[in-house]
């Protein structure tokens, strides 16, 4: 009873004390002057009153951004219709395959062609499971509180992605087209798939580490490591179904008659389709202001393959990225392109400008943070890939805006977004171009010894 009494008498004395000034902490005196700084005019009131009951950005919606906007543009690539992630967050999927499919299309005088998204899903999540348990294996002896082991259990798995993990999964796996293999519920609502099997992977996690604790060796761990990935290989077959390898298909022409039926294999299907060589004849180009220009940069664990390559790119001014985009564009070749999509995009008009909303104004303050300073303090990066398909230049040949194809479905733009070049300044991140596009001084920078960032950077922080 003494002790309850004691710890009632301590609380009673934290709630006396609790009006007393605190260093650091907000006094009575300071909360007094807050609230008498807060400005109770009309105008003030009618603002509350409308922000009380609307949803903030209808309220700083910027009329004056849609006066003169068109959706004219001067070069731009065709692209074969819209497709539609669904609730997943496949959009480096959807975005590198829009780019093969109109590829595709163009070369062998296809009327359309849809691929299976579903197929290099699942080959992905079954490499990213392997890529944590072996990471496991091979940091068994690291403590749990080591930086990288910490990062892995946090994040043993997402259904998001980079243009190296689609380039390596592409000519690992191949592709399909998309009646071989369809999309699935769980494909396109992949929350709860990818949130059980990483519950599976940490537990699996936890018992590589004990086995090692215990002194099982190489042979032992590789061994059970198999077994757990028969239990994930069971877990995406059941909810994505299993994967072609071999199937019969028939190429049409561009008036959809029948020209040839052949079997393939989905890495045949790849060569005698496609052919491109992703991993050497492309370049991740990057606009990164907290990090030095014309330099080389990777990842460390930035990966979907054991065996595959991190992500890797050159950092470049947004002027430069800009001129090789331009190029291949007029060259009628599309792009994979990630960006901070969720900074002022106007749903209905499908536009991406930063005038699209007034903030300032009606909160009554300023947001100051130039592109660095938001991406060091973890306000901006990239969150989403597109596939970049046109701009529009001026008279001068300088890019007013651009547009680019989306994967969520029919909108607005028949489902594109258009975005303002200033826009593009603020909130492009990565391009992937083909290197024919990219200057001779520009390719050398791939001869450097990349920079190694780690995987926690904020930079990369949001695309996992």
């Amino acid at each position: 009873m003494k002790k309850i009494f004691a710890l009632c008498l301590s609380a009673a004395m934290s709630v006396a004390t609790a009006g007393a000034a605190v260093d650091g902490g907000i006094s009575p005196d300071m909360l007094g002057r807050l609230k008498a700084g807060f400005d109770r005019s009309p105008s003030t009131r009618a603002i509350r009153n409308a922000i009380s009951s609307n949803a903030i950005d209808r309220l700083a919606a910027n009329p004056d951004s849609k006066n003169g906007f068109d959706t004219r543009f001067s070069d731009r690539v065709k692209s074969s219709g819209i497709t539609d992630q669904e609730r997943s967050g496949r959009c480096w999927l959807f975005t590198g395959l829009n780019v093969l499919r109109a590829q595709i299309a163009a070369a062998h005088g296809l009327p359309s062609l849809k691929l299976s998204q579903n197929y290099n899903f699942f080959f992905d999540q079954l490499e990213k499971s392997n890529l944590f348990l072996q990471a496991m294996i091979d940091m068994a002896g690291k403590p749990m509180d080591d930086k990288t082991v910490d990062w892995l259990f946090r994040n043993p798995l997402s259904d998001g992605g980079q243009y190296t993990g689609l380039s390596d999964n592409i000519m690992k796996y191949g592709i399909v087209p998309a009646e071989v293999m369809n999309e699935t519920f769980s494909a396109n609502n992949t929350s709860k798939l990818n949130s059980l099997i990483s519950l599976k992977l940490r537990e699996d996690g936890l018992e590589l580490r004990r086995m090692h604790a215990e002194g099982k060796k190489g042979k032992a761990l590789a061994e059970r490591k198999e077994q757990m990935l028969a239990e994930i290989y069971r877990m995406l077959a059941l909810t994505l179904g299993e994967p072609p390898t071999e199937f019969t298909w028939t190429r049409l022409d561009a008036k959809g008659n029948p020209v040839e039926t052949k079997s393939y294999t989905p890495q045949s299907f790849y060569r005698e389709m496609a052919g491109n060589d992703l991993k050497n004849d492309y370049v991740m180009l990057m606009n990164d202001p907290t990090r030095e220009y014309y330099k080389l940069y990777e990842i460390d664990f930035d990966r979907h393959a054991y065996d595959g390559r991190n992500w890797t790119y050159i950092n470049l001014p947004t002027e430069d990225i800009k001129k090789m985009a331009i190029k291949s564009i007029k060259d009628s070749t599309m792009m994979y392109f990630s960006c901070d999509v969720g900074k002022f995009l106007d749903r209905d008009r499908g536009v991406l400008d930063v005038d699209n909303f007034d903030y300032e104004s009606l909160m009554g303050t300023t947001f100051g943070m130039n592109k660095a300073d938001r991406i060091r303090t973890y306000a901006s990066a990239s969150s989403h890939a597109m596939t970049l398909v046109a701009v529009d230049l001026d008279a001068q040949g300088k890019p007013v805006k651009w547009m680019v194809e989306n994967s969520w479905g029919p909108g607005a733009n028949d489902g594109h977004l258009i975005m303002t070049d200033k826009w593009f300044d603020e909130y492009m991140f990565r391009l992937v171009v083909n290197k024919k596009y990219v200057d001779a001084e520009t390719l050398k920078i791939l001869d450097q010894k990349p920079v190694k960032l780690p995987a926690w950077d904020p930079m990369f922080s949001h695309d996992k």
